[in-house]
């Protein structure tokens, strides 16, 4: 299990993502007390300012895991009940037999049957999991939309189900995050974002993750540029966006350091309770946005490497931007790595997602922060 850090190594596999293709990325990997930051490639294609370890960032379904842990403390003070229906907070937002059905705990980690409202937001994407028929247009339309979320969790409250609420394998949807932000604000009779703010972010001492309040990124960030599978030529850059299309279940803005900080005290028992934790760590089989069944527990998923021990931790991506983090079992080894292009693979001629150079690049890069 014992693998310093290999900053060579490190430098060689940062470096081999951004020739493979990619404009830009960063990452912290830790070891102990030992830390490895890194950056390679440019933060704006059109000027050549390099990337920068530090710089700030949307790191997109990693916020999962800060509501996740929400709502758990919730739980844990008796506000909510893991296993009780939801149609018992939110009778208005998932009425009748599917809200008794559906369990907080099914909204958490994705089993609840309820549909991604994406693709009914989004016309242009109306097609989805039919990526050849899905186009980008409506990213551009809906740059600066300010979407009501209740509006978003009707759309898929009444969309067509995706499975039978606790049936498995889960189909990973946003839909279910909304209804996590109504319920917390529900419990604690304040905003979402105030609630995330002093119970998990300043309770871990993260000095530069937020939860935005309008489309821009603070402080030294980095361009973010969406190819939408090759169907955007030159990628767009979408790094001003208002982010209400996802709302706290995907907006958060933070760095590798903070991300590394957060889920190192998480798993250390630090931001709920070690009990809470066990929970979190219970997982079921769940089918990914790109379609990959992983286990997935609340808020958290693990990553295993051939006789290394589990990590544990959660990736996101919105338009143009992508982040993944992730924290051995015992907390002494860690990974955040955030990349500033998304859906580079173009889709063959079946509407498949081609392999690509980064893939390769990126999943060395990985192995090499983890495993060492």
């Amino acid at each position: 299990m014992k693998n310093p850090l290999d900053s060579a190594a490190l430098n060689a596999a940062i470096e081999n993502v951004h020739r493979a293709g990619m404009p830009g990325l960063f990452a912290e990997v830790r070891d102990g007390d030992q830390v490895w930051r890194g950056a390679a490639g440019v933060a704006d294609v059109a000027t050549g300012r390099p990337v920068t370890a530090g710089m700030r960032h949307r790191v997109g379904s990693i916020t999962k895991t800060f509501t996740a842990a929400a709502v758990l403390q919730q739980v844990e003070s008796g506000q909510i009940g893991l296993d009780t229906p939801i149609g018992r907070y939110l009778p208005k937002l998932v009425p009748g037999e599917r809200g008794d059905a559906i369990t907080v705990r099914m909204l958490i980690n994705h089993t609840s049957g309820l549909a991604e409202y994406l693709p009914y937001a989004y016309p242009s994407l109306k097609a989805y999991p039919a990526l050849a028929d899905t186009g980008p247009q409506s990213l551009d339309d809906h740059r600066l939309t300010r979407f009501d979320p209740t509006e978003l969790i009707e759309m898929g409250v009444t969309a067509p189900a995706v499975g039978a609420p606790g049936g498995t394998p889960g189909v990973y949807s946003n839909t279910n995050y909304l209804l996590l932000v109504q319920l917390l604000e529900q419990a604690t009779g304040t905003t979402v974002e105030r609630y995330i703010t002093r119970n998990v972010i300043e309770r871990a001492g993260l000095r530069d993750t937020e939860l935005p309040a309008g489309p821009y990124v603070t402080g030294p960030h980095s361009q973010l540029y969406e190819a939408w599978f090759g169907m955007i030529d030159p990628p767009r850059d979408y790094s001003v966006y208002d982010m209400s299309w996802v709302g706290p279940s995907a907006s958060l803005i933070s760095t590798v350091a903070d991300l590394n900080r957060f889920y190192g005290m998480l798993l250390a028992g630090e931001i709920v309770s070690p009990s809470s934790l066990a929970q979190m760590q219970r997982t079921v089989p769940v089918v990914s946005q790109e379609g990959r069944t992983i286990d997935y527990g609340l808020g958290l998923h693990p990553m295993e490497g051939p006789g290394q021990g589990t990590f544990w931790g959660h990736g996101g991506t919105v338009w143009g931007g992508g982040a993944l983090a992730m924290t051995r079992a015992d907390g002494k080894r860690q990974m955040a790595v955030a990349v500033n292009m998304q859906r580079w693979n173009r889709l063959d001629s079946s509407g498949k997602p081609q392999p690509h150079p980064i893939d390769d690049a990126l999943a060395t890069l990985y192995r090499v922060a983890m495993y060492g």
